[in-house]
């Protein structure tokens, strides 16, 4: 049996955060070389993670960076349970993945695996971290967010947590206080798209089908349906549309008031909620 020093077992769990009988075998196993037995416990982690692959991720965090060339990235990194998702390690990987990611332009989540980080993919990054960490761990989603400016929003919902709502607002204007706040707007509002227009015309015919039959239902007279629906569709319009909702901080207001009021042009957002 090789000679393991409690020095070479500290200094392995240190750095890739097993376990200590873990460690201590993986050294046994490979006669105390430090190099070898970090391959023997990558390799055991990356078996585990194939085992993990069919388990759910409803954890994680959201992060987010100007990419500083008109450009701005949101990331959902997600895990399986709070308590890996609050530990160092695992937001350490999050700012690894974010930077990479942003680094390679990437607007998907595809793209976003095969970037390069550390001399490997993006990918390979999240598997071998995965190993160490015990859990199935996946970048769930990606956004790219062009702009003259960018307003970030990264909202706690527990103290305990990192951020589990992100938002990235890209704007021309000069008013930063007013974008941010229509960037909490967003985090609060929910909208998916920015102007009625935006609204994929599939998705607006669904809702008018669906409105008008419930007004049909509803007894109205035929004559009012084409009215009544047209009033019923834009309901739906200030749910999923940014510039036509109630401003969150005072709903006599639109949010393309506020915007217009304040110099602000909006040229996109992204909004993440973990697990969401």
């Amino acid at each position: 049996m090789a000679n393991v020093s409690i020095a070479d077992i500290k200094a392995l769990r240190e750095q890739l955060g097993t376990g200590m009988s873990d460690t201590k075998a993986a050294l046994v196993e490979a006669d105390g070389d430090l190099e070898k037995a970090t391959e023997i416990l990558r390799l055991k982690g990356a078996k585990g993670n194939a085992k993990r692959a069919d388990r759910s991720t409803s954890e994680g965090l959201v992060a987010a960076a100007e990419n500083g060339n008109g450009t701005a990235t949101l990331i959902e990194l997600a895990c399986e349970t709070d308590f890996v998702a609050k530990g160092d390690k695992f937001i350490a990987l999050a700012d690894r993945v974010l930077a990479a990611v942003a680094a390679a332009g990437a607007d998907s989540v595809e793209a976003a695996l095969a970037a390069p980080a550390e001399g490997k993919t993006v990918a390979d990054v999240i598997s071998e971290e995965a190993a160490i960490l015990g859990e199935k761990v996946e970048l769930r989603r990606v956004a790219l967010v062009t702009g003259d400016q960018f307003s970030i929003y990264l909202h706690k919902t527990s103290k305990d947590l990192p951020p589990q709502v992100g938002v990235v607002l890209g704007f021309a204007g000069d008013d930063a206080d007013t974008a941010r706040s229509v960037a909490q707007h967003i985090s609060f509002a929910a909208p998916e798209y920015l102007t009625r227009e935006d609204v994929p015309a599939e998705a607006v015919e669904k809702e008018r089908a669906l409105v008008e039959q419930i007004t049909r239902e509803e007894g109205k007279p035929e004559a009012a349906l084409p009215k009544i629906v047209e009033g019923r569709l834009g309901a739906y319009f200030k749910q999923v549309a940014l510039l036509e909702q109630d401003y969150a901080k005072d709903n006599k207001l639109k949010v393309s008031n506020v915007l217009s009021d304040a110099g602000l042009t909006v040229s996109g957002f992204a909004r993440f909620k973990v697990g969401a």
